[in-house]
C-alpha cells in the first residue's frame, strides 16, 4: 500500500510535512483450531477481502481521505483501521468462515525491516 500524508505534531517532527510511505500489509487470522477442511480462514478470500479494505487507501493523499479527517495517520491508526475493517468484513461472512468461530485479526504494516507496526483485535 503506498500513501501520501502528513503527521501532525511536534513529536512526528520532518514527517509532519506531506510525505509518501509505502507498506507492506500482513493480515494473520487467529482460530483455536482449524476447521473441517484444516485451515483457519480461505486465503483466497482473506487476499479478496484485504485488497478491497486497501483500496481506497492506496494511492491516496490521507490527509484528504473523508473518513480520515482529524485523524494523525500513524502507521498504528492505519494497521487498527485495517483490522476494524477486516472484522466487519469476518462478521459479514466474507472470509470463508463464520466469525464466531475466529478469535482475532492481527494487522501488521511494515515501512522496512526495522520500522513496522501492529494492531492485534478480538472478534
Amino acid at each position: 500500500m503506498m500513501i501520501a500524508h502528513s503527521l501532525r505534531g511536534e513529536v512526528f517532527g520532518p514527517a509532519q510535512q506531506l510525505h509518501g510511505a509505502t507498506y507492506v500489509v500482513d493480515a494473520t487470522f487467529r482460530a483455536t483450531d482449524v476447521d473441517a477442511a484444516g485451515i483457519v480462514v480461505d486465503i483466497g478470500c482473506a487476499m479478496d477481502q484485504l485488497k478491497a479494505v486497501l483500496a481506497d487507501l492506496t494511492y491516496r493523499n490521507l490527509d484528504d481521505h473523508a473518513e480520515l479527517t482529524g485523524v494523525i495517520t500513524t502507521t498504528e491508526v492505519l494497521a487498527k483501521l485495517v483490522a476494524d475493517r477486516l472484522a466487519d468484513r469476518a462478521h459479514a461472512g466474507l472470509l470463508g468462515r463464520p466469525a464466531a468461530e475466529l478469535d482475532g485479526i492481527e494487522v501488521t504494516l511494515r515501512e522496512s525491516h526495522i520500522a513496522w507496526a501492529s494492531y492485534e483485535r478480538g472478534l
